[in-house]
């Protein structure tokens, strides 16, 4: 819909008009436009028989090219101004960023940000460096070969099947299905030693909050908003 009314901005669409474009009721389009306002779009309502929704096209977005990971990795960022002046600002950027992304990549970055629990609050201290084969686990949904090793250094093969994230002040975990321990395991990202992506898809599973054994009070799901 922003697409639509950019093409013609700042001439206006009206809602019977968009409500014919995209197959669906006017009362859908008016709500998704009262949607779009709130989330800091520039659409404005040209009242008279002429009139419709216009779009201040030189406050917009262009069609931008994220991938889910890169918008997540915006709202990962972004936690860290919880508290400050700026919060507010900062989700208001993002739900523009999600809005202008292709349908496709948005939905993804919704399914990638629902599977990424943050506990406690941000911290100043650095995280470890994730290794790339890991930070890109749950994209592919192949079933991965790891090397693990415990806290006294000694290194384990694993065979698991990603499911999400959790992040710590300190340091981040990636959750998943262990075939080794036949069930859920959180590997600390610093301690994985190697990668290799297999061809093997596994299973569905659910990474519900539940199965995470972590106080509720300090877990937060993340989002993109």
């Amino acid at each position: 819909m922003v697409e639509e009314l950019r093409a013609v901005a700042p001439r206006p669409r009206s809602a019977r008009w968009l409500a014919e474009r995209f197959e669906v009721s006017a009362r859908t389009v008016e709500r998704d436009i009262s949607a779009l306002q709130q989330s800091g779009v520039p659409i404005w309502a040209e009242p008279g028989r002429t009139g419709g929704y216009c779009l201040d096209k030189a406050r917009t977005l262009p069609p931008v090219n994220l991938t889910p990971g890169e918008a997540v990795a915006m709202a990962v960022a972004l936690r860290h101004l919880d508290g400050s002046p700026f919060r507010a600002d900062a989700g208001t950027a993002l739900r523009k960023l999600i809005a202008a992304m292709q349908a496709g990549d948005a939905a993804a970055a919704r399914d990638l940000a629902g599977r990424i629990h943050l506990v406690g609050k941000p911290g100043t201290a650095p995280a470890a460096p994730v290794p790339r084969l890991v930070a890109d686990a749950l994209h592919p949904r192949r079933v991965l070969r790891i090397g693990y090793a415990d806290r006294a250094g000694a290194t384990t093969a694993r065979e698991i099947e990603p499911l999400g994230y959790v992040g710590s002040p300190t340091h981040w975990y990636l959750m998943a299905w262990c075939r080794l321990r036949d069930g859920l395991r959180a590997f600390r990202t610093d301690r994985i030693t190697s990668v290799v992506v297999t061809a093997e898809v596994p299973p569905p599973r659910q990474l519900r909050r539940e199965d995470l054994d972590i106080p509720p009070e300090t877990l937060r799901q993340l989002t993109l908003t």
